[in-house]
């Protein structure tokens, strides 16, 4: 029986975990990054690999890094034939990657050599593509250019988030691992080369990307929207410039916009043009943009209609 080592941390990890459970291919260990502080009280919790690992009775290992002597030794341990990575977070040095007899295979979020990199279905948003998709390749050193035994391509929603494509290229890689796996392992896949040509980069997400720039076309900002939705949620600031009326926000209210849509309009960008049951209305520069799902701080998200009642924003301009 094929021995089979697992190293993720994050759902996008999970769900290739559990295709492999549930196609009777359990890893003999798992791989997951440390237990991290999380939530308001800051308690340290389990990655979803983890917490599905323990919940199968599957071995977890989770070294701080895998530079050290004694991480390959322990890894050596296991006899693995193939190491299996789905966004892990961790560097695997050459070391790491000389041990399985059958080297480490990655599931990764893109259609390679498109996006590689930390944040890939967030790129291929921001950018505008109209696909993405899996790859399962073949880890080298370099960062996600190693050859590719196989992609498969799904078209983008045009209001589709982040998280929602998350959830599909999820399900998809773990599909596609069972499916080519034993053609991988028994060399009947051949694995062609990345066209470095070709490739584009996607860096991890930093917070303060997220902020929404009202002078880019509103096209531009829906994009973002989706692209940050549900990390880190693109915001906006309130700079109060009419009368200040009871049901005003604090100028420097940080404002969290979930959903927005692409509308004619025109005026000073990040100027509020409409403000009523109906629709909120900022202007950008070019056309405005319909905000459907807003988020004041320490409330909950809220539909538009909603949201009118629980501030006021009329004729107020963001940055």
């Amino acid at each position: 029986m094929t021995r089979l080592v697992f190293a993720g941390t994050p759902e996008f990890g999970r769900a290739s975990l559990e295709a492999l459970v549930e196609a009777g291919r359990a890893p003999v260990a798992v791989y997951t990054q440390p237990d991290r502080p999380a939530g308001r009280g800051r308690k340290l919790s389990a990655s979803p690999v983890k917490r599905f690992a323990e919940a199968h009775g599957i071995p977890v290992l989770q070294p701080a890094t895998l530079r050290s002597d004694e991480a390959v030794e322990e890894l050596a341990t296991l006899e693995p034939d193939l190491l299996i990575v789905a966004a892990y977070g961790l560097i695997l040095p050459q070391a790491v990657l000389d041990v399985p007899k059958h080297g480490c295979l990655n599931v990764h979020a893109s259609v390679l050599p498109r996006w590689r990199g930390a944040a890939p279905i967030q790129a291929a948003i921001l950018a505008g593509d109209a696909t993405t998709g899996i790859s399962l390749m073949a880890m080298t050193a370099g960062l996600d250019c190693g050859p590719v035994f196989h992609s498969e391509e799904i078209a983008i929603g045009a209001d589709e988030t982040a998280g929602e494509l998350h959830d599909r290229l999820a399900a998809l890689g773990g599909q596609l691992l069972v499916a080519r796996l034993d053609a991988i392992l028994a060399g009947d896949i051949e694995a062609r080369e990345q066209d470095e040509s070709l490739a584009t980069h996607a860096p991890k997400i930093d917070k303060r990307d997220a902020e929404i720039d009202w002078l880019l076309p509103a096209a531009d900002v829906a994009r973002r929207i989706r692209a940050y939705n549900p990390f880190p949620g693109a915001y906006t600031h309130v700079r109060q410039e009419p009368a200040p009326t009871s049901s005003a926000l604090p100028q420097g209210t940080r404002l969290k916009i979930w959903r927005a849509s692409v509308t004619d309009g025109e005026g000073e960008p990040g100027t509020v043009l409409q403000f009523d049951r109906d629709a909120v209305v900022v202007a950008c520069g070019e056309d405005a943009l319909r905000l459907e799902e807003l988020q004041l701080p320490g409330r909950r998200r809220a539909p538009a209609r909603e949201f009118v009642g629980q501030a006021d924003l009329a004729g107020v301009r963001l940055n």
